[in-house]
């Protein structure tokens, strides 16, 4: 419960929230992040730039949005990790079958 607290105090100390991003909008797009974000499904992909818009343009006007539209920690869904595992996988198994 103790490490549940620091988790949630982090996550809102981050500030990417209070943009209204989740965890999965600021990770580093590397070749397998990029390939990952292209397998999205449509609709995923198209709040994922909303948010990202939203944020940019939110930052350039040195603005946050109201705290109930901040993204809570609970409500934040690592949606990106199913997709980057299987890249991730598909690329090492490449790498092993080049070794051959």
């Amino acid at each position: 419960i103790l490490l549940l607290g620091f988790r949630k105090w982090y996550y809102n100390a981050c500030g990417f929230n209070k943009l209204g991003l989740m965890r999965d909008d600021t990770i580093y797009e590397d070749h397998d992040v990029k390939e990952a974000i292209h397998r999205l499904p449509e609709r995923v992909y198209n709040d994922r730039m909303f948010r990202i818009k939203r944020a940019l343009d939110l930052s350039m006007k040195q603005q946050i949005l109201p705290k109930n539209q901040w993204t809570k920690f609970e409500e934040d869904v690592h949606y990106l990790d199913p997709y980057l595992k299987e890249v991730i996988r598909e690329r090492k198994e490449r790498e092993e079958w080049q070794k051959k």
